[in-house]
C-alpha cells in the first residue's frame, strides 16, 4: 500500500516526457492566475503540508524524497499552466532507485491496484490547497482539467 500512494502521487502530479492526452497551455493565463512561479511553489507547499497530514493517504509518504517530490510538482504546474519551466522528468525516490526516470503513468501505475478513491484523495488536496492560496476556481478548473486525464492510467482498481 506505500508503495502504491508513494507512485500515485509521483504519477498524479508528476506529468511523464511522453506524449499522454493533456499538453501544456499554449498561453499563461493559467500560469498567471496561479501567481507565477512564486504563486505555485506556495500551493505546492501547501499541498505537499495538506498531503502529509491527509489520514487517507499520509503514511505511504514517509520515506518519500519531500524536497525532490516538491521541486517536480512546481516543473509540473508550471508547464501544464503555460508558463515557462520545463517538467524535467527525472524523479525517483528511495523504492524507485535504478528504475530511471518515469517514463508514463500507466507503465509505473499498472500494478499499484489504485483506486478512484485514492486518486481524488490527492486531487482534493490539491484543490484545497489553490482555495488556501485565493487562486480563482476557474484557474484551479484549468489545471485539474490538465491533470485529470491522467486518472485513466493511474487508476487500476
Amino acid at each position: 500500500m506505500k508503495k502504491f500512494i508513494k507512485r500515485l502521487g509521483c504519477g498524479l502530479l508528476l506529468a511523464s516526457s511522453l506524449a499522454m492526452a493533456q499538453t501544456p497551455y499554449t498561453e499563461d493565463s493559467t500560469y498567471q492566475g496561479l501567481g507565477g512561479k512564486e504563486g505555485i511553489k506556495k500551493i505546492v507547499d501547501t499541498f505537499i503540508t495538506l498531503v502529509l497530514a491527509d489520514p487517507r493517504i499520509k503514511e505511504s509518504f514517509t520515506d518519500f524524497d519531500i524536497p525532490q517530490l516538491n521541486v517536480r510538482l512546481q516543473e509540473q504546474f508550471c508547464e501544464f499552466a503555460g508558463g515557462p519551466c520545463k517538467y524535467t522528468g527525472k524523479y525517483h525516490d528511495k523504492a524507485m532507485e535504478g528504475v530511471g526516470p518515469v517514463r508514463d503513468m500507466k507503465t509505473v501505475h499498472q500494478d499499484l491496484k489504485i483506486t478512484n478513491a485514492m486518486f481524488n484523495a490527492l486531487t482534493e488536496d490539491l484543490q484545497i490547497a489553490m482555495e488556501q492560496h485565493n487562486v480563482p476556481s476557474r484557474v484551479a478548473l484549468k489545471l485539474v482539467a490538465k491533470l485529470a486525464p491522467m486518472q485513466r492510467d493511474i487508476v487500476t482498481k
